[in-house]
């Protein structure tokens, strides 16, 4: 890809399908789980009361995302130029979530990154080691 582009949501399904070892997994209204080794890393939810809009609606299109730790989150979900927050229901726990509705906020290479860096934070130690190993470069140093 030449130029980069605003995300969709296709990319998201796109991205995660592409990571090493992946499952898909449905919840019970059809929801797409994807997990590495049984683990989630991008998980779509469905319509709950912890997420709604200024209204008090559920908001129908929240998707969440792994992250490696607590200070990733909050670099994510306090940065007033991302479109990322979080809920007291995930207090202590180490993902962000996004509307699918506001993913064009974001390029395709940093949702791009956001999926990858959810798959790492999810995969074994001798998976990620070996991804990394493949895919380290000036743009993705190993951890």
């Amino acid at each position: 890809m030449t130029a980069d582009r605003p995300a969709r949501v296709e990319d998201v399904h796109e991205l995660a399908q592409a990571m090493p070892h992946v499952s898909v997994v449905h919840g019970s209204k059809g929801n797409a789980v994807y997990q590495v080794g049984g683990k989630s890393f991008v998980f779509f939810r469905t319509p709950r009361p912890d997420a709604v809009d200024s209204a008090g609606r559920k908001l129908p299109d929240v998707i969440m995302f792994w992250v490696e730790s607590e200070a990733d989150k909050q670099s994510l979900v306090q940065d007033p130029t991302t479109p990322f927050f979080t809920t007291p229901h995930f207090d202590g726990h180490n993902s962000v979530l996004v509307q699918a509705s506001r993913l064009g906020e974001l390029s395709r290479q940093e949702l791009a990154e956001l999926v990858q860096d959810a798959w790492l934070a999810q995969a074994s130690a001798r998976r990620r080691t070996a991804w990394l190993a493949e895919h380290a470069g000036p743009s993705r140093p190993e951890r």
